[in-house]
């Protein structure tokens, strides 16, 4: 990570006007960060969502969500998509395939599936069903123009990205169906054990997410394959990418299936240094560990061990003098955030005036803070993105074009002036 003192906007594209990367899109609220002095966006998963939004539960952890583009309309040639497609490798062929037999079968789970398809023992693709694979690799080669295109445009205004990968996949994803090998299931490909957290400042009851618990016998005998593939993935996308539930690296919190709640888990041990050193090696990109919750010294020596920025939180802030997020115990190898995308809005978390929490954040030892677009233009609980083991009404919040004017955000660029972190 940069040593300068940075200041980056959170803002998911879904939340823009208009959420797609083009002109009226991505394109004019880099225009906007860029006018302001920010220096960092920062997004969410850019994978397709799942049924209620939530990008962090998609069907790909590599693919893009088409809907986020622009109509394009660039000419593709045969040679580009196969080009394409051999740099891709195996993750596009899988999710085309997925995504063609998911509509075959009217959208049912793949342990639902013949077993010969669920096995992928014997598949047969029709004409028609061929010419649909074909459509989403061109799909997925103009997503990655496009974003391409947004990401070059940001480099030369001075913005880095700043994308998240969920640690954990979908149990319904192509990613599972194709390897299920690399993950905990039956025999009938079903879960043993999923993942989630404990009770914690976010949940009383915990939080069960239900995606699958990884086989790491088989990700360390194929050298962490899948995961380098990844996290290169999200190098192409990101300049700099944050993972999401980083302790489970050191430890995951492991809930048997037939469990309806988080409860009654139990940590298991993760992959460790090891894996860590392997996934940074081949990438050299700027790394995020989001180590947030219930944290064990073992979970930031790791984090520290390979020089990775941790987060703090200044809505978790209290009278604990040894509290990390405190301001008082920052350091300049973390993230400062006022809160983030799973926290209630400053305003509504209602503790102290939001421009003072800004400022505070603006004002840390921090080298880099990230303000929710959200505080900036002081919206209250209505504007929340996400609450944490709840399933309606999330991931909705979008902002005006008429909100982003001098007269909302001057005071904020002013602050940004004042901590000396202007772009």
């Amino acid at each position: 990570m940069s040593t300068k003192k940075e200041v980056g906007i959170l803002c998911h594209i879904t939340s823009l006007p208009n959420p797609n990367l083009g002109t009226n899109g991505a394109i004019q609220f880099l225009e906007f960060l860029e006018k302001l002095g920010v220096s960092v966006w920062q997004v969410l998963p850019i994978h397709p969502p799942d049924q209620h939004g939530s990008p962090y539960a998609s069907s790909s952890a590599f693919a893009g969500w088409s809907k986020l583009m622009e109509n394009s309309s660039k000419e593709v040639s045969k040679k580009e998509i196969e080009e394409y497609c051999k740099q891709q490798g195996e993750w596009l062929e899988d999710y085309a395939q997925f995504r063609v037999l998911k509509e075959r079968f009217e959208g049912t789970s793949w342990t639902e599936w013949p077993l010969e398809i669920r096995t992928r023992t014997s598949l047969h693709f029709s004409e028609n069903e061929i010419e649909q694979i074909q459509n989403i690799y061109i799909e997925q080669y103009l997503f990655d123009y496009s974003w391409s295109k947004m990401k070059e445009l940001a480099k030369t205004k001075g913005i880095r990205i700043y994308g998240d990968i969920p640690f954990f996949v979908s149990h319904d994803s192509a990613d599972v169906w194709a390897s299920p090998e690399r993950f905990h299931l039956n025999e009938k490909g079903l879960p043993t054990h999923v993942s989630g957290v404990p009770p914690d400042y976010f949940s009383k009851t915990g939080q069960r997410w239900g995606t699958p618990l990884y086989n790491w016998l088989v990700h360390k005998e194929e050298n962490f394959r899948w995961w380098k593939n990844r996290m290169n993935r999200m190098f192409e996308l990101f300049d700099i990418v944050r993972i999401d539930h980083f302790r489970a690296i050191d430890s995951a919190w492991s809930i048997p299936a037939h469990h309806l709640t988080a409860e009654n888990g139990s940590w298991i041990k993760g992959p460790g240094g090891d894996f860590l050193s392997e996934i940074i090696s081949s990438t050299n990109g700027n790394i995020v560990a989001e180590d947030l919750g219930i944290i064990p010294e073992s979970v930031i020596e790791l984090r520290k061990r390979h020089n990775l920025p941790g987060m703090v939180i200044l809505q978790f802030s209290n009278n604990d003098q040894n509290n990390p997020h405190n301001p008082e115990n920052h350091t300049s190898d973390t993230v400062v955030y006022t809160g983030t995308h799973d926290n209630d809005t400053t305003v509504g978390w209602g503790v102290k005036p939001v421009e003072e929490t800004v400022i505070e954040a603006l004002n840390s030892v921090s080298n880099l803070a990230v303000i929710p677009l959200q505080d900036v233009l002081k919206l209250g609980s209505e504007a929340r993105m996400n609450t944490p083991g709840t399933i309606e009404g999330n991931w909705s919040w979008q902002c005006k074009w008429d909100n982003l004017t001098d007269e909302n955000v001057n005071w904020f660029r002013k602050a940004i002036e004042d901590s000396g972190r202007l772009n």
